[in-house]
């Protein structure tokens, strides 16, 4: 994507919003042996950032309390995955910051991005 494609118009000079993605998950558990639980987060990715012939996500969110503690969540996507109709979702997988020593895994794919736009 050049620069001129992300320009507003030719007055404004502000750059043109892309797309983003909704997404949401649960983390695998952790703690097995003590105290075995896992995370639900949700939320927005940021906006495309071209890769090569398409395009990755970063995504920062945290997750859900379980008892006195959460997970913080900071992952670059995959890139674009066709679902057809001119459609993508995108693969991600991780793992939390550590947090009451421990941490979580995390795999999931986002949402189709604008799921009712052309």
């Amino acid at each position: 994507m050049d620069d001129d494609d992300r320009t507003c118009c030719g007055h404004c000079g502000k750059p043109k919003q892309t797309h983003v993605h909704e997404f949401l998950g649960s983390t695998k558990l952790a703690e097995l042996e003590e105290d075995p639980h896992n995370h639900r987060f949700a939320g927005i990715s940021g906006e495309a950032i071209p890769m090569g012939n398409s395009h990755v996500h970063d995504i920062i969110t945290r997750t859900d309390f379980y008892e006195d503690h959460l997970h913080a969540i900071c992952v670059r996507s995959c890139p674009a995955i066709c679902v057809g109709n001119g459609k993508h979702v995108h693969f991600v997988a991780g793992m939390t910051t550590v947090d009451e020593d421990h941490a979580h895994e995390f795999v999931f794919a986002t949402l189709i991005e604008n799921p009712i736009g052309d």
